[in-house]
């Protein structure tokens, strides 16, 4: 990627993105997976809740469109409840073992959703409209925390987990279609 075309902003709000993005998938990688879906599920949903975190924060600097600014509002409010929810469950959802051909499907399907979801933001069209290189970049991320919980509930998991994988499923979704439109409007 060239950076001399983008203006200061653009520069400084892509490279923060890219530091963003980068310690997610450190983070997500190097997660602990163990004999206990919804415990790995967690462990690697905490660190994709924050990338989704800093990412609106890193917006918030930049964007004077007010339904994206709500938009990016909603996902720090929303994934900050998510992570303490997980944190919370997280000592009983660790203790659910499953059989090692779950724990192998699971993984197997989940290493594509995680690969497919950081191919996708990493090749995200940037341009010096920071707002579309938002939303460009946060509906992959959307859309594979859905795959991932989707994946997830094909499997035996804790009970305390499988409401807050619908939550997810159904705050992504919607973030996502709120997001479309707002490209359709916006020309990106």
């Amino acid at each position: 990627m060239n950076m001399c075309r983008f203006s200061n902003n653009t520069r400084d709000y892509v490279e923060q993105y890219h530091c963003i993005l980068d310690e997610m998938i450190c983070n997500m990688n190097c997660a602990e997976l163990t004999d206990s879906l919804s415990g790995s599920f967690i462990t690697q949903m905490i660190p994709h809740h924050r990338a989704a975190i800093e990412m609106s924060k890193n917006l918030l600097c930049y964007t004077t469109n007010i339904p994206l600014q709500d938009i990016a509002l909603n996902i720090i409010s929303s994934q900050e409840k998510s992570i303490q929810n997980m944190t919370e469950v997280f000592p009983r959802c660790e203790s659910c073992i499953n059989c090692k051909r779950d724990i192998e499907c699971y993984e197997m399907k989940n290493e594509r959703i995680i690969s497919d979801m950081i191919y996708e933001m990493k090749s995200a069209c940037t341009d010096n409209h920071i707002n579309c290189n938002f939303m460009r970049e946060m509906i992959p991320h959307h859309r594979g925390a859905v795959r991932m919980s989707e994946n997830a509930l094909r499997f035996s998991l804790c009970p305390e987990l499988v409401p807050l994988l619908d939550a997810i499923i159904v705050s992504q979704k919607e973030g996502i279609r709120k997001m479309q439109c707002l490209m359709k409007k916006a020309g990106c």
